[in-house]
């Protein structure tokens, strides 16, 4: 007897500090009943408490996961997928607007993510990413992507693609992540999402 193909869900990855009501993915949450990921303390991060957590969480249903990461969110899933004996549960992950964590100009409660790992990731993921993030260079976030081996899109100027650009609900981001969900092997340059600019 074959074990019934179970649905994906999907686990948002705030950053740090949290995601606010304003941010997309609050609003999915409310929207589509995707999970956060709750971390025990958002204001001084700590990259391996980060990363049980995420085990924890994923541990706690048998169900796979699809990732929506935001900002600090991205390198946690790049950091876990590299250690974690669990990446197999992980179909596909969205990574937006990963922050340069290695710049001088980081708060210093983020030093605790250097070096930023730069495995290629075990599971098919898209970055999108703004040609004016205030954490990231356009140049450092395309080779972001490059190292963990994903596809790379930039939206245009949307600043941290955070509650403060505008977003909304994010119909484009969400288009993006069902195309992952459906079929992670096509979300790549060929379904690019624009933005202005």
């Amino acid at each position: 007897m074959t074990k019934p193909i179970l649905a994906p869900r999907v686990l948002l990855l705030p950053g740090w500090q949290n995601s606010g009501p304003a941010h997309w993915q609050s609003r999915w949450e409310a929207l589509y009943g995707d999970e956060r990921v709750l971390q025990a303390d958002w204001e001084w991060p700590r990259r391996g408490d980060w990363m049980a957590r995420l085990d924890e969480v994923l541990l706690a249903d048998p169900r796979p996961a699809v990732l929506a990461a935001h900002s600090l969110g991205c390198q946690l899933a790049a950091a876990w997928a590299a250690h974690s004996k669990h990446a197999a549960r992980v179909k596909a992950a969205l990574l937006v607007a990963p922050p340069d964590t290695e710049r001088d100009d980081m708060p210093p409660q983020l030093h605790n993510w250097r070096p930023i790992v730069r495995k290629p990731l075990p599971f098919p993921a898209v970055a999108l990413v703004s040609s004016d993030d205030p954490f990231c260079s356009l140049p450092r976030a395309m080779q972001m992507a490059a190292d963990w081996g994903v596809a790379c899109l930039a939206l245009g100027p949307l600043g941290h693609l955070n509650g403060d650009s505008g977003l909304g609900d994010w119909p484009e981001g969400r288009t993006v992540l069902q195309q992952l969900m459906a079929d992670p092997d096509e979300a790549d340059d060929d379904k690019a999402v624009t933005g202005p600019g």
